[in-house]
């Protein structure tokens, strides 16, 4: 499956508490099982006034399901291409 970085511009997300963070990430759960098997959440970094978030999907429009869904934007969807870290310049 393909994956992608989606950013979300969400004012405030670096100020949401432990326990706001647990019930959207249990929301989100909840509507990514309701999707199928064709999209899944790996991970996602809250900053000050966004959350980048890293899926895996088969198609860019489950994505927007899954925004639309959750009542939360997906500004900019962009497919990742490569990953690189320090051990690529080692090898």
């Amino acid at each position: 499956m393909p994956t992608y970085l989606i950013e979300r511009h969400i004012p405030g997300a670096g100020k949401l508490s432990a326990a706001e963070l647990r019930a959207i990430s249990q929301q989100s759960v909840g509507v990514l099982r309701d999707l199928g098997s064709n999209i899944r959440w790996l991970h996602s970094y809250v900053i000050d006034d966004k959350i980048y978030c890293v899926y895996e999907s088969t198609t860019v429009a489950l994505i927007e399901e899954h925004a639309r869904c959750m009542g939360i934007p997906a500004n900019e969807i962009s497919e990742v291409h490569a990953t690189i870290s320090p051990a690529t310049a080692e090898s």
